[in-house]
């Protein structure tokens, strides 16, 4: 079992919380990590069980008497009741790690912890595996601007086929598991139990394909309603679904009061590239890379990466893009105390100024401007100018600690 970066964050909250909740997309991992974490004395049950489940839902009470605390539920989102109910009982018994809770469906789960549990319990969104997970990097370090470090080289070809694989757990797990019949079902059952009121599972399909293959572009509802044969407010909804099942992370605009004429259209990254790859049609990790798309899929990558590393550690991310109505653009923008740090993202191993000509733009907000770069296929984390570094990929999501 390769090592997960949440574990340490999860064993903190359980010290500190009544109440633990793991969410994020189906099959990344959340109910093999918390087996493996769980103490000796608490037990486990799923509402995938339907007995079990129609209890949860019918009588949560009897429910949490028959299954007294410390205790694990899977797929907590099936009996919403359940949370008052586990308020009662962790308000009574003021001990911490009562109850750890899993759930596939965010949004719908977020709402019901946040209206019945506020206070009371720790929250860690999981991902499928980082590119540092699978390298078993015990000593991984966030990608920090202030922290930058050197990190072991990824040859390029080998990072495309990071990128064409993705990061599901189980085409790891599972010796000479064909990836196309594996995403194929993952799609078949996420359809199936996550998104079951859609009617039109044909359409919906199309649409998934249609976001995946714009995944590190901007988000155009009028071109995925048109792809689909559906509305533009349906597409809209849509889009929801997947960004509240945690398949798809919108990289917000950067918003200035100082500059009129920005965009205020949000990037979309697909959170794991395989399933992208998938989805998009590509057949192999060569012709991904050597397409005019590479970028766009590299950049999805990079950003998903830091996002999936902050998840683990329980932060949000404060991250954006550049972009104007005159299509000057900067990939990823940190904000931290009160600074803005700037990236370009390049599939390029001849790094040179030019490529981070759009920073100086960043001068008109009245906003300082900390240390940025260009994270490239270059092999040396160095200075590119005065203030700006070439940043190695490796740098970003493989870098350790010493």
């Amino acid at each position: 079992m390769y090592k997960r970066e949440a574990a340490e964050v999860i064993k903190n909250i359980n010290e500190t919380f009544r109440v633990l909740l793991v969410t994020g997309p189906r099959q990344v991992g959340k109910t093999t990590l918390l087996l493996a974490l769980k103490p000796d004395n608490m037990e486990y049950v799923t509402l995938d069980d339907e007995v079990l489940r129609n209890q949860a839902i019918n009588d949560p009470k009897l429910f949490l008497e028959e299954h007294p605390a410390p205790l694990l539920i899977d797929e907590a989102q099936y009996a919403p009741n359940l949370f008052s109910y586990i308020k009662i009982y962790v308000d009574k018994e003021k001990k911490n790690g009562m109850y750890w809770l899993t759930g596939s469906q965010q949004f719908h789960l977020m709402k019901n912890v946040s209206e019945s549990l506020a206070g009371r319990v720790g929250i860690v969104n999981l991902n499928s595996f980082m590119y540092s997970e699978l390298m078993e990097n015990d000593d991984k370090i966030l990608f920090d601007p202030l922290n930058l470090k050197k990190a072991e080289k990824i040859n390029v070809n080998d990072l495309f086929e990071f990128i064409y694989k993705g990061g599901m757990p189980a085409l790891y797990d599972t010796p000479n598991i064909n990836n196309n019949i594996y995403y194929q079902g993952y799609i078949d059952t996420y359809i199936a139990r996550d998104v079951m009121k859609i009617n039109n599972v044909k359409s919906f399909k199309k649409f998934i394909v249609s976001v995946a293959s714009r995944t590190g572009e901007q988000l155009n509802y009028t071109s995925l309603a048109q792809d689909s044969g559906i509305s533009v407010p349906t597409a809209k909804a849509w889009l929801s679904i997947l960004v509240s099942s945690g398949l798809v992370y919108l990289l917000e605009p950067y918003m200035s009061s100082e500059l009129k004429r920005l965009t205020h259209i949000p990037k979309i990254i697909f959170m794991d590239t395989g399933l992208a790859c998938y989805l998009a049609g590509w057949q192999s990790a060569k012709e991904l890379q050597l397409s005019s798309n590479a970028g766009h899929y590299l950049e999805t990558y990079i950003v998903s990466e830091i996002v999936k590393a902050y998840n683990a550690r329980g932060i949000q991310p404060n991250l954006s893009y550049y972009r104007d109505k005159e299509k000057i653009e900067i990939d990823l923008i940190f904000y931290m105390n009160n600074k803005l740090y700037p990236f370009e993202i390049k599939k390029t191993s001849l790094p040179n100024e030019g490529m981070i000509k759009h920073f100086k733009v960043l001068e008109k907000t009245k906003k300082d401007i900390g240390v940025g770069g260009l994270i490239c296929c270059y092999d040396n984390l160095m200075h590119l100018d005065e203030k700006n570094y070439i940043i190695p990929i490796s740098s970003v999501i493989n870098a350790r600690g010493k």
